[in-house]
């Protein structure tokens, strides 16, 4: 089974999030698997994309009811993803319980319930591409993993997953730089 992670920040654009809605329903039809964590923003879009096109959805909740989301693959990450987030987090022993929990959460939306079957790829969103929060965390365990890493917030990333998916990404009609922005379709 092919995976893939469908991460990324709760503030991401509704532009970006609208693409990730359209990456979410190409790769469901091509037989990929989603894993992801139920947040709103990048995670919901990801979500939203692949159930409209009927496919396999792995969503590692934190705890029960997260989201509002009435299943989940796993609820209660295992005590190795606590132990393999602390290596990737600064002061993960010093974060709040909830905290340590979503952070451990990503683990298993990296490499599966089991922690042994990583995806191939991840699919993001994080201000200026800089992989930092909940969504670092994740990005940082999947470098270690070689793993790579598709943040849309970086523009050539988004067009070559745009190639990859047959998918039309342009940037809006401004000079410059687009910070990650994409106009919503009419």
């Amino acid at each position: 089974v092919r995976a893939y992670a469908g991460v990324g920040s709760r503030a991401t654009p509704a532009g970006i999030c609208h693409l990730m809605e359209r990456c979410g329903a190409e790769l469901a039809q091509r037989g990929w698997t989603l894993r992801s964590g139920g947040a709103v923003g990048a995670d919901s879009a990801f979500e939203k994309g692949a159930r409209a096109a009927g496919g396999r959805c792995e969503i590692y909740l934190p705890w029960p009811g997260y989201n509002e989301h009435a299943e989940g693959r796993l609820v209660e990450a295992s005590p190795e993803a606590y132990d393999l987030m602390a290596q990737i987090h600064p002061v993960f022993a010093r974060l709040p319980g909830s905290s340590r929990r979503l952070h451990a959460r990503n683990a298993h939306q990296i490499l599966g319930a089991d922690l042994r079957s990583p995806v191939e790829m991840v699919i993001c969103w994080t201000p200026g591409a800089r992989g930092r929060g909940g969504t670092g965390t994740a990005i940082r365990l999947a470098r270690s993993r070689g793993i790579p890493i598709h943040d849309l917030a970086d523009l050539a990333e988004r067009h070559f997953i745009g190639a990859l998916l047959g998918l039309e990404v342009e940037p809006p009609q401004d000079a410059g730089a687009d910070g990650g922005q994409l106009p919503l379709p009419l």
